[in-house]
């Protein structure tokens, strides 16, 4: 059993995209940096998917001074829940859900007033997300997640990472929220990646940071083997992002809302790479087998 696991660590060692080969052969290559701000900012991204109709969540208010806070804030008492973000942020920092019960706005149990919301706005703007820049408070349309996450996991808004290059799908994890990612899917903050088979839009196994699993470690669940609804769907919509925008290599990031299928929630130049830990293999491989022998040296 150690001589299996062995070699298949060193075999993704050798098939592993490094962070060095993805900025050089990657980003740099595929992506002109005159286009970044289409992925940097998702006030500009959405604007492309709008344009083009694709889906994506709607827009309810774009607040970029802190003068508007209070107007803009009065208008959104008409839904029952939103979502609050930073338009340059990343990691999932300054992301803030709220629903709405009997007048007050509620960050899951916790009751929030108007004033921390308004400070919360404000340190979007103020760029405390952003890294030091000015920025803009984007307010939508808050996801219903599919019912069969709420199977595995109940909490959190689950995503779909595709990684395209040159339009085509190359590799693809869902990210699971945890109790550790406090209801986030990113998994810096403690989230699951777990590996998905393209060809069948099968679920294979779910990685922690340290160690791969079947199951979800907080509900038990089984992971392995499920398939994913609106795979399809899903597919052609990714197709469709990458055409839409000129990046040749991205990271495409999919909800599933119960109602409304998949939705485009944000995509990003600079995609992380422990989508190959949760797949289990190395983008060089994935990249060569799905556009072609050589597309990848190294």
């Amino acid at each position: 059993m150690f001589t299996s696991i062995f070699k298949s660590k060193k075999k993704l060692e050798n098939s592993a995209l490094g962070i060095n080969q993805r900025n050089v052969d990657l980003i740099n290559t595929l992506n002109q940096r005159k286009h970044y701000k289409y992925a940097d900012d998702k006030s500009l991204t959405k604007k492309v998917l709008e344009s083009k109709e694709l889906a994506c969540p709607k827009t309810y208010t774009l607040i970029s001074r802190i003068g508007d806070i209070e107007e803009k804030w009065r208008s959104m008492n008409e839904y029952n829940s939103l979502v609050i973000k930073p338009a340059q942020g990343s990691g999932g920092g300054g992301i803030l859900l709220l629903t709405q019960k009997e007048g007050l706005w509620y960050k899951g149990d916790k009751a929030l007033n108007d004033n921390q919301i308004f400070s919360h706005i404000a340190n979007i703007i103020f760029g405390v997300y952003s890294f030091g820049d000015t920025d803009k408070a984007i307010i939508e349309e808050c996801i219903n997640p599919h019912s069969f996450f709420a199977e595995i996991y109940p909490d959190g808004v689950p995503d779909v990472r595709i990684i395209t290059v040159n339009g085509t799908l190359a590799m693809g994890m869902l990210r699971l929220p945890t109790d550790q990612s406090d209801g986030k899917a990113n998994l810096h903050q403690g989230g699951l990646g777990v590996g998905i088979n393209l060809d069948k839009g099968t679920l294979t196994q779910a990685y922690n940071g340290s160690e791969f699993t079947d199951l979800h470690p907080d509900s038990g669940k089984p992971i392995t083997g499920q398939k994913l609804p609106f795979w399809n769907e899903i597919v052609e919509l990714s197709k469709d992002v990458s055409a839409a925008f000129p990046l040749n290599y991205l990271g495409i990031d999919i909800v599933l809302d119960q109602h409304l299928g998949p939705m485009v929630l944000e995509i990003n130049v600079r995609p992380g790479l422990s989508i190959q830990l949760a797949n289990k293999t190395g983008l060089k491989d994935a990249i060569n087998e799905r556009l072609g022998k050589n597309s990848l040296q190294g």
